[in-house]
């Protein structure tokens, strides 16, 4: 096992090299300055779209394409991943998780605009749609189409669910003392009886979950920032600090700081990575950019408050460690606890008391719920896309995934995270070249909507204006 965690580990160092973080990162800045920033500026229209949805019975609701969305990137990313960005990155690598947030927004927005835009009408009425259907109809590239279909599929299907049952059954055998392996068999049957349902059962369980796991969460870590109010100021000077290299503790990590930042952001927020976008295409809006701006604001909700919770959590209550990219301990602050999810679960525990890790496991459940019917249904996306629709087909991928999702309790927390960072590479690297090349259509369909919003019109898409085929009648009421 330790040979498997060294080849998995080589294996994700080499997709996620510096190349990746800088693409990440530049696409995300070259689309925020082309499009003028509509992460920012429009913020308050992002509310309003996500209030006012639309369904006319084969879509979901955009609130309900965000809450699956958020509930699909609301997970051990936001809590184990903020932690281990930290203590390979130093405090800094959360300044980096926020600025990815921001710049990365412009990247959700572009690639759930695009989804939107090219989605077709599914034979059984649903929309479907994604990155594989933007490449195939907007670049005009097939193999490039189904090379990201794969990968999607090996992703959110095979490669990441692993991180969310492994940080699952670690948190319950802290807190119940309970064998990691009968909490996995548990959780795998409840996922299996939920993944055999449509998205529209997806979309309605996420609905009711993602806002109530994040403010339980966000709840516990405002209560700690009240308890530790004086060390605020010190604390968000340290992540600043040793995010420039600026604190000396810190400085000899300030590349580890920029790429696990970056690295974990995205493993949190997904944006870019395309996970969004096939949940986007299902949404009934009259305009492609409403999806996109809904899909910017959860990346927002993901990071900037679920994932700052985290990070506050550790910080202030000084649970936490930092080494250097080798493993050398540069910081011990935590008493010989294991690195990950434990750290937030003792943090709890040393604020609150023991109830506090019981209540965390429980909330895990939540987050892991939502994240894997998320992932399931991305997978089962690409595999529609792959194969036309065959239904043995999807069954065997939803056996698959509820399969890939039980390793997570045979197979070690480093493993699975190696694994799931390369889903995400791989995914990374297929998408964000595709949005690049498609991002002049998508800052023309972002114009388009602006400009009827200035004429106070309902803003409504005519895909024949951009040069979009509508065979299959997606658009068809809105003409």
């Amino acid at each position: 096992m330790d040979r498997f965690s060294a080849i998995v580990t080589r294996m994700d160092d080499a997709i996620w090299s510096m190349l990746l973080v800088a693409l990440c990162l530049g696409v995300g800045l070259f689309l925020s300055l082309r499009m003028r920033f509509p992460q920012l500026r429009l913020l308050k229209e992002m509310g309003r779209v996500l209030k006012n949805g639309e369904e006319d019975g084969n879509g979901i609701t955009p609130f309900q394409a965000f809450a699956t969305t958020v509930g699909a990137r609301v997970g051990m990313g936001n809590i184990a991943g903020v932690a281990s960005a930290i203590f390979y990155g130093g405090p800094g690598a959360i300044f980096w998780m926020w600025i990815i947030a921001i710049i990365g927004a412009a990247s959700a927005f572009t690639e759930s605009t695009l989804a939107q835009a090219y989605k077709v009408r599914h034979a059984g009425g649903e929309f479907v749609g994604g990155p594989a259907y933007y490449i195939e109809r907007g670049l005009k590239c097939k193999p490039y189409a189904i090379l990201f279909a794969v990968v999607a599929f090996l992703g959110p299907g095979v490669l990441m669910p692993g991180v969310q049952i492994n940080s699952l059954v670690t948190v319950f055998e802290e807190a119940f003392s309970v064998d990691k392996v009968i909490v996995g068999v548990i959780c795998c049957i409840v996922l299996a009886i939920v993944v055999f349902g449509s998205i529209k059962r997806i979309a309605r369980i996420a609905e009711l979950l993602a806002p109530l796991m994040c403010a339980i969460y966000m709840g516990l870590a405002i209560v700690i920032l009240g308890m530790n109010i004086t060390r605020v100021p010190a604390t968000f000077a340290m992540i600043f600090q040793s995010a420039f290299g600026l604190q000396p503790l810190f400085g000899g990590i300030l590349g580890s700081a920029i790429a696990w930042g970056v690295k974990r952001g995205i493993y949190s927020n997904e944006a870019g990575m395309g996970c969004g976008a096939i949940v986007s295409a299902a949404a009934e809006c009259s305009h492609p950019a409403k999806q996109g701006l809904v899909q910017a604001f959860s990346i927002y909700v993901d990071t900037l408050l679920v994932g700052t919770s985290t990070a506050l959590i550790i910080l202030l209550t000084g649970t936490y460690d930092v080494t250097d990219g080798a493993g050398n301990l540069l910081l011990d602050q935590t008493g010989g606890i294991e690195a990950g999810i434990k750290w937030t679960q003792h943090a709890l525990m040393s604020s609150y008391g023991s109830w506090s890790g019981k209540l965390l496991a429980v909330i895990i459940v939540l987050f892991v719920f939502t994240s894997m019917t998320g992932y399931c249904y991305q997978a089962e996306a690409n595999i529609r896309y792959l194969t036309g629709g065959n239904e043995r087909a999807i069954t065997l991928c939803r056996m698959i995934f509820v399969l890939a999702s039980f390793m997570g309790c045979l197979v070690s927390a480093d493993a699975m995270w190696a694994l799931g960072d390369i889903g995400y590479g791989l995914m990374a690297w297929a998408n964000i070249i595709a949005i690049l090349l498609l991002s002049k259509q998508a800052s023309a369909i972002l114009k388009d909507y602006e400009v009827q919003k200035k004429e106070k019109k309902r803003p409504v898409f005519d895909p024949a204006k951009f040069g979009i085929s509508d065979d299959s009648g997606a658009w068809a009421k809105e003409k």
